[in-house]
C-alpha cells in the first residue's frame, strides 16, 4: 500500500481578507501590515482598514488596500468624521459585505474580534456569517494580552461566554501573536481551554528593517530615539524628554530624535515644537514609517510601552526605559508587558514619578552605560503565521492505493 499526498501547493494563489480596525493607537495596525508583508509571497491579501487614514505610513507592495469610511472612540463611544455614526455603519457593513463577495476570498481574518473590538460586531457578524456559508476558512489574529481586570466577575464571565459562542460559530484557527513561555492565553482568558478550535501561538510580531531613505550614516550618536506610538497618550512623556534636554546636553553629546505620533492632538504637537525648537539635541518629527531603522544601532529607546515598539526594542537589542502607557485603557496591559520583560532583563521600566528633568536624566545617563540587553523571546511571529496559514489553505490529501 503507497500512500501518495497531492498537494494544492501549485493551485492559484489562495485569497485572505485581512480585517484591521484601530480605533485610538496604531498599534494594531502595524502589528497587522507585518503580518500581510509575510503573507504577500503565498497569497492574494485584501487589507481592509477601518480607522483614520495615516499619512506616510507603508503598506506592503502586492496589497490591496480598502479603507472603510473611518470609526474612531473617544470616550468609550463610536465616532465618525464629518458623518453620522449610524450612516457609516451602514456604509462599511455594505462595503464590506460587497468585498467580500468581489474579493472571493480562501480565508478571513479578524484582527483581535471576537477577544475585543465588539463594538464592529454590526459588521463582523454578517461577514462571519457569510464566511462560513460558503465555508470560507476564518482565523482570529490576536495580540499577547486580553486585559479583564476591571471587568466584574458578571461581566467577565457574559464576555467569556460570547467569545467561546462567537468561536464555536466562526472561527477555525486563532493565531496568538506571543511567546507561550512569557505569555500564554489561559493567564489572561480563563476560558481558554473550553475553546473549540485551534490555539496555536506563533511568538511575537516584530517589525521588520525594510529599505527606507534613513540613512545611518547621517544620524548623530549617541542616539536616542524617543518614541509614543500612535501619540494620543505620549505627550507627558516627550514633554519630559524636551525639558531634559538641556541639562543632557551639558553632560555628554548625543542626539535625541523624538517622534510624536500621527494621532497626537496639533495643540500638544505645537507645544512640543516650541519647547524644542532651540534644542539642537533634539529632532522632533511627527512621525516616521522607518522607526525601525532609527531604533537599529540607537543607544538608548525612551518609550511607552505598545506592543509593537516594545517587539522593534526586542527585536533591535536596544537599551531601552518603558513608560507603560498613562491611557485607562492600556495601562493594564502595557504595564503587565513591560513588567515580565523587566524580570527578564529584557527592557528596563520607567515610572511616572522619573519624568522631571533630573530624575529622567540620571536614568538617561544610567542606562548609556549599562550592557546591552539579550533574551531567547521567539519574535518570529510574522514567518510562523504564514507558514500555518499555509498550512490551513494548502491542505494535502492523502489517498491510499
Amino acid at each position: 500500500m503507497t500512500t501518495i499526498l497531492l498537494s494544492l501547493l501549485n493551485s492559484p494563489m489562495k485569497k485572505i481578507l485581512f480585517y484591521c480596525q484601530y480605533l485610538a493607537g496604531m498599534g494594531h495596525l502595524v502589528r497587522s501590515t507585518e503580518i500581510v508583508r509575510s503573507l504577500v509571497p503565498d497569497f492574494q491579501v485584501s487589507l481592509v482598514i477601518g480607522g483614520e487614514p495615516i499619512d506616510q505610513f507603508e503598506v506592503p507592495d502586492g496589497v490591496e488596500v480598502v479603507y472603510l469610511p473611518a470609526l474612531r472612540e473617544d470616550a468609550g463611544k463610536l465616532m465618525a468624521l464629518n458623518q453620522s455614526v449610524e450612516s457609516v455603519k451602514i456604509a462599511r457593513r455594505q462595503r464590506l459585505l460587497a468585498l467580500f463577495e468581489q474579493f472571493q476570498p480562501d480565508c478571513v481574518i479578524t484582527e483581535c474580534f471576537p477577544f475585543s473590538k465588539y463594538k464592529m460586531a454590526f459588521e463582523l457578524l454578517p461577514l462571519l456569517e457569510r464566511a462560513k456559508a460558503t465555508q470560507v476558512k476564518v482565523v482570529c489574529s490576536l495580540r499577547d494580552l486580553i486585559m479583564t481586570q476591571s471587568m466584574s466577575e458578571k461581566g467577565l464571565a457574559r464576555k467569556q461566554a460570547r467569545i467561546l459562542d462567537q468561536i464555536r460559530q466562526f472561527y477555525d484557527l486563532v493565531l496568538c501573536h506571543s511567546d507561550r513561555n512569557l505569555q500564554s492565553l489561559d493567564a489572561c482568558f480563563p476560558s481558554a481551554h473550553a475553546l473549540t478550535c485551534e490555539v496555536f501561538y506563533t511568538g511575537y510580531v516584530a517589525q521588520s528593517l525594510v529599505t527606507s531613505s534613513v540613512q545611518q550614516q547621517d544620524l548623530k550618536s549617541p542616539r536616542i530615539v524617543a518614541s509614543v506610538g500612535g501619540g494620543r497618550y505620549g505627550y507627558s512623556l516627550l514633554k519630559a524628554i524636551g525639558e531634559v534636554g538641556p541639562l543632557l546636553r551639558q553632560a555628554i553629546p548625543h542626539q535625541i530624535y523624538a517622534f510624536a505620533g500621527p494621532f497626537m492632538p496639533e495643540s500638544e504637537f505645537d507645544s512640543l515644537q516650541t519647547l524644542t525648537s532651540s534644542q539642537p539635541n533634539i529632532t522632533l518629527q511627527r512621525f516616521t514609517p522607518n522607526l525601525m531603522d532609527y531604533l537599529e544601532g540607537a543607544d538608548l529607546s525612551i518609550s511607552l510601552g505598545g506592543y509593537n515598539t516594545t517587539m522593534n526594542v526586542l527585536s533591535t537589542q536596544v537599551r531601552s526605559l518603558i513608560l507603560p502607557s498613562p491611557s485607562p485603557d492600556q495601562a493594564d496591559e502595557q504595564w503587565l508587558r513591560a513588567s515580565r520583560l523587566a524580570q527578564l532583563g529584557a527592557v528596563d521600566v520607567l515610572s511616572p514619578d522619573q519624568l522631571s528633568p533630573s530624575a529622567l536624566a540620571h536614568a538617561i545617563l544610567q542606562h548609556l552605560h549599562t550592557a546591552k540587553p539579550s533574551h531567547a523571546i521567539n519574535l518570529k511571529g510574522s514567518e510562523n503565521t504564514a507558514k500555518r496559514l499555509r498550512q490551513l489553505c494548502n491542505q494535502t490529501v492523502a489517498l491510499a492505493r
